[in-house]
Formats: C-alpha cells, structure tokens, sequence
C-alpha cells in the first residue's frame, strides 16, 4: 500500500482503550498519512478523564457527543455522518476506522464502493461482516503485544532469535494450519515470474486482499518473511542485491 496515502482516522472512544492509541497511530503510519484524527464520545463522562492527555499527545480532535437516548449509540451516528461529510468535502485516499462496533459494517463498504482504501482496527470480538467489509483489519490485542515484546528486556544472545519467535506467551495466538498453507502457496503461484520466484511484498498485498485480517503476528511471527521461513519444507525464501547493493529485497518460490 502507499505510504503517502492521505487518511482519516476516525475512533469509536466507547469501543477502545485509551492505552492503546500510540499503538494504533503508529500502525496506521505503515499505511499512510494520519491526515484528519477525530475521535467521538459524550466527553462529559467522567469515565472519559483519562483520555485528555493522549488526546493532546496525539493531537486528536475530540468530537462531543452526548448520549440523548439510553440504549441508542448517538456516537456511532455522529462518526458515520462525519466519514460521509469527510468523502465529499476533503481530498483523503483512505479511511481508518478504529472500533469493534459492527455497526460500521455499511459503512466501510460504502467509502470502498467510492474507491477509499478502508482500514480496520478493533479487538478480536469485532464482528465477521465489519471485518470483511474493510480492506484490511488489524487486531489491538497484537499491537499491544507487540509493543510489550519489543519494551521486554532481551539479552545478545536470543534477541535475533526473538525476532523469529512468538510475540508473547499469553497472546491468543491463531494456528497455523492448511488453509493458511495453501493460501500462501496459491498467492505465490499468481504472482510468480517464469522461474516461479515472486516479490514477497507483492505475495503479502495479494493474501491480505483474500484474507483481510492476515497478519503474521496473528500466528507468533513478526514478519511474513519470519512465518514462510519457518515453514521452510513447503517455501523457499531468497534475499537479492538491490541497485548498488546497500538494498536487498526478499523473494519467495513454493519448493
């Protein structure tokens, strides 16, 4: 994906954290440009006091919304109306739509049908049809472990074998099993050349289009490259000298 895309980033303040903001801001960078950052909650809960210093850490524009009808999520209206108004009015490539309310199901597939890149971040409870709607949706619950990995203290002699290795113990980490195998292997099959070598980046944006929430780190890894190695009896992997030779990007063949 480009990384220059322009995105807004629109949050659901009811269905997320806000211990988990840096970890999504700094995810959603591998994409794009932060462009426009709105989040949307009633403000004046007191439950809502921790948000203030990451707001303005972050610099995150808080929307008010206040809660007129017990039962009615008003906050969920007010994002979607801003996303439509956002679609219309502002030169922005993509959206990203932080929430694990499925209630943003017709909404993501809206903004696709116009041609927007649509970005998912919720927690593993996300319903199945939101995540499908978007064009790729990622987990917080990996984030964070991620984060929690990369802060743990790690001594010279297992820190580059760490890198290959599960995140955290404690993650509920997905298995891999035939279809994750074959889904690879397909993938790599279309986007080979006549030696059956394919680009490894080229390989990762075609499964994430099959599978929208693929992420290795799903399954323990840190990297595709670090998940195919570790299945070397069906893969081969293959690093290639890049212009001058200070570069070297990644290939993969299925053995």
């Amino acid at each position: 994906m480009d990384i220059q895309n322009k995105l807004a980033v629109l949050i659901d303040a009811d269905n997320i954290s806000y211990n988990s903001i840096k970890d999504v801001l700094e995810e959603i960078t591998k994409d794009g440009i932060p462009t426009i950052k709105r989040i949307y909650g009633d403000w004046t809960n007191p439950g809502m006091h921790g948000w203030k210093a990451v707001l303005l850490d972050n610099s995150i524009t808080p929307i008010q919304q206040y809660a007129y009808t017990t039962g009615k999520n008003a906050t969920d209206s007010a994002l979607i109306i801003d996303a439509m108004d956002i679609l219309h009015k502002e030169n922005i490539d993509g959206f990203c739509i932080v929430s694990s309310d499925s209630d943003f199901t017709k909404l993501a597939s809206r903004l696709r049908e116009s041609g927007k890149l649509v970005i998912g971040i919720g927690e593993h409870k996300t319903p199945k049809p939101f995540i499908a709607s978007c064009n790729k949706f990622i987990y917080i619950e990996i984030l964070k472990k991620a984060r929690e990995g990369e802060n743990s203290t790690k001594t010279p002699a297992t820190s580059n074998s760490t890198d290959k290795k599960q995140t955290s113990e404690s993650t509920e980490l997905l298995k891999i099993d035939k279809k994750l195998k074959n889904l690879i292997y397909d993938t790599i099959e279309e986007k080979s050349d006549e030696d059956g070598w394919a680009f490894l980046g080229d390989v990762g944006q075609g499964i994430t289009r099959k599978q929208n929430d693929f992420d290795a780190r799903n399954y323990g890894f840190k990297k595709l490259s670090d998940l195919i190695e570790s299945l070397n009896n069906l893969f081969l992997l293959e690093q290639r000298a890049v212009g001058d030779g200070k570069y070297k990007t990644t290939y993969v063949k299925n053995k």
